[in-house]
């Protein structure tokens, strides 16, 4: 049977645990903690992204992610928690899910760039 997107959704955020800017900065500077930016590159060149998070368009996830794949990002390492966000936590939540199944363990859905820049978190072009 067909799924909807908000069946997606609720599927994803029942596995990828949100966080708050707070738990967000301290997984990053106390755990390592990749930060990775999923929106494409004409929203992050609009409105710059989170200092020191990874650019990965949603639709390179899976293949930055993978180590067989040819496009692999070393910096993906099923071992290091990951704190994902887009434009609003839906590409966010998805995607956390799927690295899940890729055998990450540790995935952390941030939400939206703009709700974490205004809670404070820096910024950079």
């Amino acid at each position: 049977m067909a799924k909807t997107v908000q069946q997606m959704l609720d599927a994803a955020n029942a596995v990828v645990p949100k966080v708050d800017t707070t738990e967000a900065r301290r997984l990053v500077e106390q755990e390592n903690a990749l930060l990775v930016d999923l929106r494409d590159s004409a929203e992050i060149e609009k409105t710059g992204r989170l200092k020191g998070a990874a650019a990965v368009p949603r639709g390179m996830l899976e293949f930055r992610a993978d180590r067989e794949s040819k496009y692999h990002d070393p910096a993906f390492d099923p071992a290091r928690p990951m704190v994902l966000y887009c434009g609003s936590g839906g590409r966010a939540a998805l995607a956390g899910q799927t690295l899940t199944e890729m055998g990450y363990h540790s995935v952390y859905n941030l939400g939206g760039f703009q709700q974490a820049a205004d809670a404070g978190m820096e910024t950079e072009q």
